[in-house]
């Protein structure tokens, strides 16, 4: 199944989940120290790998970070294909002055915002579905 396109459907079915935990964005040279079972997310790009895991793990290995965050997960199955999802959500935010970084995994949106603005966040991303 490829998942949800119509921008209305997908908004009325958000349903934003909260993960439990603080969530911290680190960068890497190299995965060879890095055990990767305890690495949420990462993505390898030109400059380094980026990781996105706990911040007690980051701070276990010593990692460097600047932002703790929360991790909001759209339990819809989004297709790679929708158009329009992140513009909505991204703007709502936006219009608070939170900030969110987004990871488009194969079935669903993943958001990160600052840890402070968790629960306006959530907030904002349930008003969706009322």
């Amino acid at each position: 199944m490829s998942g949800e396109k119509d921008l209305q459907q997908l908004l009325k079915s958000m349903k934003p989940e909260h993960h439990l935990g603080d969530y911290v964005f680190c960068k890497v040279g190299t995965l060879e120290k890095i055990n990767i079972h305890e690495v949420e997310m990462f993505f390898k790009e030109k400059e380094a790998i980026t990781l996105i895991l706990k911040q007690e793990i980051a701070d276990k290995w010593q990692l460097d970070y600047s932002v703790v965050m929360s991790w909001i997960t759209l339990t819809v199955h989004s297709s790679l294909e929708a158009v329009g999802l992140t513009a909505a959500f991204s703007k709502a935010l936006s219009e608070k002055d939170i900030s969110c970084n987004v990871v488009a995994a194969f079935y669903h949106d993943h958001i990160f915002v600052n840890k402070k603005d968790a629960d306006t966040a959530m907030q904002i991303l349930n008003s969706f579905s009322n």
